[in-house]
């Protein structure tokens, strides 16, 4: 895809004006709206999301965390605050924030046309709750949000030619493993044990017309502080939420590994840096309580709703892996 298509990006300042931008940006405040107020009634506090620290989610698929110099010590900023909820719920049980992140995702993945290298999330984590109850949580979510949209915002969404559907619970679940044998059904080969590509996750995607999660990973697919299953420690208390119609992934998160003991071991065997995590580690020495929770992305949940090709055009000031725009 050649960047020369994206000098809309450069010139923000006019494509602002475009009657179809500010539509988009008038259902993507009722989408953060209704978020919140969903949550608010659920009993969670939003909280103020870091945007620098020592460091960030080392677990994204292939793009480069930004690190800045902060009087002499090399902080990151953050690509995700999945660290810090941990920290969070040991004051207040039920938490979420409007979080901003930033990943230097490869060149290639322009052509997904749902990677951005500034997004936001809503982040939330939930204490001594299983991934299954966060679970049920997003579907609960995504419903309600989807409901109060078609509701508030349908002179937006006929304007914009989308025929937004409420998705019907419970959404379908399939695990990993299924995963990788329907995708062997439509002649897509993936490595048990490797993260879905984005090309699978779409095709994966493009063939349901309801959300649906993929759940229980294999512990060499993701990262240290997912919780391992009691049964089988190859396995993961984790979970994707794809949403239909070939958009892609949606929600991700799952349970928390919160043994000090436990995540050093899955540090040692994936390769990190132990040392880079001294004040994460000193606090689960300390003991958090076990937990689980997820991130939604507020861009690509606004590029579902509104029936959008890009997710470029869900966001006022959109940042394109190698576009140089404001």
């Amino acid at each position: 895809m050649s960047y020369d298509k994206f000098e809309a990006l450069k010139r923000r300042y006019l494509a602002l004006r475009s009657v179809e931008t500010v539509r988009v940006l008038r259902i993507q405040d009722e989408i953060v709206s209704e978020i919140r107020a969903f949550l608010k009634g659920e009993g969670f506090v939003e909280i103020l999301a870091p945007i620098i620290g020592p460091v960030t989610d080392p677990g994204i698929r292939g793009a480069k965390q930004v690190s800045i110099d902060y009087y002499g010590a090399r902080f990151k900023v953050m690509s995700s605050m999945i660290l810090y909820k941990q920290m969070m719920i040991i004051s207040l049980p039920k938490i979420f924030a409007l979080s901003p992140n930033v990943r230097l995702e490869p060149l290639e993945t322009v052509k997904t046309r749902r990677h951005l290298t500034e997004f936001r999330q809503i982040d939330l984590e939930v204490a001594y709750a299983t991934y299954k109850d966060v679970m049920e949580l997003g579907e609960r979510m995504l419903c309600h949000v989807t409901t109060k949209i078609k509701r508030k915002c349908r002179r937006e969404l006929k304007e914009q030619k989308r025929d937004l559907k409420v998705p019907r619970r419970p959404f379908k679940k399939y695990t990993y493993k299924e995963a990788l044998e329907i995708l062997e059904n439509l002649g897509i080969h993936v490595k048990y044990g490797l993260e879905i590509p984005w090309g699978a996750e779409e095709a994966l995607s493009k063939v349901h017309n309801e959300p649906f999660w993929v759940t229980d990973f294999p512990t060499t697919a993701r990262c240290f502080y997912y919780m391992e299953h009691e049964d089988n420690s190859e396995i993961l208390k984790d979970f994707d939420l794809i949403y239909p119609e070939g958009f892609g992934e949606s929600i991700s998160g799952g349970e928390r590994e919160h043994r000090y003991a436990e995540v050093v071991e899955r540090m040692r065997i994936s390769g990190e840096d132990i040392s880079e995590y001294g004040w994460y580690l000193d606090m689960l020495k300390a003991g958090v309580p076990p937990s689980a929770g997820f991130g939604i992305g507020v861009e690509r949940l606004t590029r579902f709703i509104c029936g959008l090709e890009n997710i470029w055009d869900a966001v006022p000031f959109p940042k394109v892996a190698g576009v140089y725009s404001p």
